[in-house]
């Protein structure tokens, strides 16, 4: 991992080198008022094909990357140009297909779109991948099996699928949206038969498919690295065999990310998150915690509830300090919330404003939860 680090840390020197030194190599990355490297105008007249690599830093796979080929049909000048008289951001459309792979051997492929329609009063969201994910299993409540810390390896191998349309209502910055979710994934382990999991046949199902609606609101003034405003929803998804589900069951999800300037070079954000599910939920699909600093999946219940903040100050223009905290509980199954443990992550990180006139920074984190420490690179909110 410090192999890795320093060469991170490394391009990223150098890179300053470059611009510093390089402009003529560099000519068009560079702001033309400071002098430092910047991709603004570039992103805003971009269209057509555009390579992005992948990087991957996720704990529970392990380190990985890929490369995915984005179309963007119409630059985001353009997106602008068509709302002047809203003065909203129309995001620009766009179509992906990528493949990605880690050190622990899950593989991924994908394929998606993101649209907007009418003026942007209708949205588009969805992709089909197909994936075969590496993963460990530590029991509900995440406290390991047969009362040890020990877990069980198991992969997913199969094809997923996200469906979404979005009507926005009225003249508001609220959405109304009808989802389809889709899931056809063979484990290449059967949790259901080793005793220690404690998972009946029907946690171990093939097929899921499910309905859903969202609620949305959005007033961030920015949608990369907000300083102001906050967004938030309200999910719920219904999984039926009248869908093609092999099982019925229920799941929601509410969140809110806010954003408050509390003086000139510093913005303290708010996130509270809470997912729930009912029914007989597949395990792969209870919730899980989700912070920084803590393994996707390593602590999983029937509901989970996520408590974080994030400092940034803004050091210089360009160059920005972040800290963040945070506390999940899961509980449900076998305990209650008041007998369910804090699951507590804490972190530090930089950043580097990428783009000023979109306001995206990208940076790196460490963060520490109650297992290992780990690195996270960070391309806009690390909130999702």
């Amino acid at each position: 991992m410090l192999v890795r680090l320093r060469a991170f840390l490394g391009a990223t020197l150098l890179l300053c080198g470059l611009c510093q030194h390089g402009h003529a190599f560099l000519e068009g990355f560079i702001d033309q008022e400071d002098h430092h490297l910047d991709i603004s105008d570039w992103l805003i007249e971009r269209k057509g094909f555009l390579p992005v690599p992948i990087v991957i830093t996720e704990p529970a796979v392990g380190f990985g990357g890929g490369v995915a080929l984005m179309f963007v049909r119409n630059s985001m000048r353009e997106s602008s140009e068509r709302t002047k008289e809203t003065g909203r951001m129309t995001p620009p459309d766009i179509f992906v297909a990528g493949a990605a792979a880690t050190e622990n051997g899950t593989k991924a492929a994908f394929a998606g779109g993101m649209l907007s329609f009418d003026d942007d009063r209708w949205r588009y969201r969805g992709g089909v991948g197909r994936t075969d994910v590496n993963l460990e299993f530590y029991g509900i409540g995440g406290s390991g099996l047969g009362g040890a810390a020990s877990s069980i390896g198991y992969s997913l191998d199969g094809w997923m699928s996200s469906q979404q349309v979005l009507r926005r209502l009225g003249d508001s910055d609220n959405w109304l949206g009808l989802r389809w979710i889709f899931l056809d994934l063979d484990s290449k382990l059967d949790l259901s038969k080793d005793p220690r999991s404690g998972l009946s046949p029907d946690q171990t199902t093939r097929r899921t498919s499910g309905l859903g609606l969202t609620l949305e609101h959005d007033t961030r003034d920015n949608i990369f690295t907000p300083s102001k405003g906050w967004t938030g929803a309200l999910d719920a998804t219904f999984y039926s065999p009248d869908f093609g589900s092999d099982t019925r069951f229920q799941s929601y999800r509410g969140h809110v990310f806010a954003y408050f300037p509390i003086a000139k070079s510093l913005v303290l954000g708010g996130r509270l998150d809470g997912r729930a599910v009912s029914g007989r939920t597949p395990f792969y699909m209870l919730p899980f915690i989700d912070m920084r600093g803590v393994p996707a999946g390593r602590y999983q219940d029937e509901r989970t509830a996520v408590v974080e903040t994030e400092l940034r100050w803004d050091v210089t223009p360009r160059w920005a300090a972040v800290g963040f905290v945070g506390a999940g509980r899961a509980w449900g199954n076998r305990t209650d919330f008041s007998e369910s443990e804090n699951v507590i992550s804490r972190g530090v990180g930089f950043r580097y404003l990428i783009a000023s006139r979109l306001g995206l920074w990208v940076g790196l984190d460490y963060a520490k939860g109650p297992e290992d420490g780990t690195w996270y690179i960070q391309v806009g909110n690390a909130w999702r």
